[in-house]
């Protein structure tokens, strides 16, 4: 068997990383965006000896069964995992949280591994232990970044109810397990459809008319709204700009009615607007102050913001988050420019004088996680990293990350 182990120190102590582990969400943040994993089944929530969990893992472009059976489990100290049925030979995952003094603990992950194949996987191992490493560093970051945002705001104390709209979205499908990993009570409020009101049960909305199902919104603390129109998802004709204003305007505007209508509202309103409220201003510094652009996406931006108007009329502190161009592997702007930059066909677009006011989206999360635990917070709040940059500046970082040639310039 192979050996592999990786350990890195985390600000909380070691029962508090246990339970982060132990909670719904945790194994969502700890999938890296470049290998989605989908649970397909699960025989309980717990890190209890026997529990098993059904995974579909990418190999390549295909999809594979993975079946792991959880082993022994110290709760506060450690819980174990192994392969039943998957891509490896041989499985063996031990999870160690081992306490340090003032609040600090180790995270230990240690593998026992066999490649398929026998002696003839020989020649993989290098690349194996790679992707371990690529693995386990994604995920010790995640815990530990992670766990600092909770610990921040209130980690441990009284756990918020939130409703998310949008929920699976590039932001909204992250929210809602980084929630729950906190120990909040996070629950998508999906589109109505006949079907799933008639079963019943599942918190829902129709943003034709605002209607609510019966009970969507009883004991929420706040409602994250990131519904609309993927503004990325084609060439805006007449149509799809009808509809990306549409989408926004009108569903906002009718939530916040819905909203100001209840006996016993959320008393958060945190919705999304966009960067785009400023439009094309060069190398203008700007802030949350600075006057509305001009054009398309300044003018639904405005109309966006003063949708929420009745919710704030009716006493719910609203949060207007102008988000900027979120990056992530996972989709969005970066996951489209992934694919032809690593061809070698990615490249400066126009002058690539034109500034991209970036944020990651980890960093969207806990920008959520502030508002939303924030009371004195309100208004517009600008969502992006301190540093925008040029896209000429952004495609040449890009290209050497991946290596590759940057020098085809694309059409504005």
């Amino acid at each position: 068997m192979l050996k592999y182990r990786r350990e890195s120190l985390v600000a909380a102590s070691s029962s508090e990383v246990f339970e982060w582990h132990a909670r719904a969400g945790a194994l969502e943040r700890l999938t890296p965006p470049w290998s989605p994993v989908r649970v397909i089944a699960r025989s309980g929530r717990s890190l209890q000896a026997g529990t098993r969990v059904i995974l579909r893992v990418p190999i390549g472009p295909f999809g594979m069964r993975w079946v792991a059976e959880h082993g022994p489990c110290v709760p506060g100290r450690s819980f174990s995992d192994r392969q039943i049925a998957g891509p490896f030979a041989a499985w063996e995952h031990e999870h160690r949280f081992e306490p340090l003094a003032a609040g600090e603990s180790t995270l230990v992950d240690e593998v026992r591994y066999a490649l398929p194949g026998g002696w003839c996987s020989i020649p993989a191992r290098p690349l194996a232990r790679r992707e371990l490493d690529r693995l386990f560093t994604y995920r010790q970051r995640v815990t530990a970044v992670d766990m600092g945002w909770h610990r921040r705001y209130g980690y441990g104390g009284r756990p918020m109810k939130v409703a998310v709209t949008g929920a699976t979205g590039l932001i909204g499908s992250a929210l809602v397990p980084f929630l729950r990993s906190g120990g909040h009570e996070a629950a998508a409020l999906r589109r109505a459809s006949a079907s799933r009101d008639a079963a019943g049960g599942v918190p829902s909305w129709d943003p034709d008319t605002g209607a609510l199902s019966a009970g969507a919104l009883d004991g929420v603390d706040a409602v994250v709204h990131l519904a609309g129109e993927n503004i990325a998802g084609g060439r805006w004709t007449a149509a799809r700009k009808a509809r990306i204003r549409d989408s926004r305007v009108d569903g906002t505007r009718r939530l916040a009615e819905a909203l100001s209508a209840l006996p016993r509202p959320p008393r958060t309103l945190v919705a999304a607007s966009a960067v785009g409220f400023y439009g094309d201003r060069g190398d203008e510094e700007l802030d949350e102050s600075s006057a509305l652009g001009d054009g398309f996406l300044p003018d639904v931006c405005q109309a966006w913001e003063d949708a929420a108007a009745p919710a704030s009329e009716a006493g719910l502190r609203v949060v207007h988050l102008r988000i900027g161009i979120v990056l992530t592997p996972a989709g969005g702007a970066l996951g489209q420019m992934l694919f032809p930059f690593r061809m070698g066909v990615g490249g400066v677009i126009g002058s690539g004088r034109q500034y991209m006011s970036w944020v990651a989206l980890d960093d969207v999360l806990g920008g959520i996680l502030h508002a939303l635990c924030t009371d004195g917070l309100s208004g517009p709040v600008n969502m992006v990293a301190p540093n925008p940059v040029s896209n000429a500046e952004f495609t040449k970082t890009l290209g050497r990350v991946l290596r590759r040639p940057t020098i085809l310039p694309l059409p504005a």
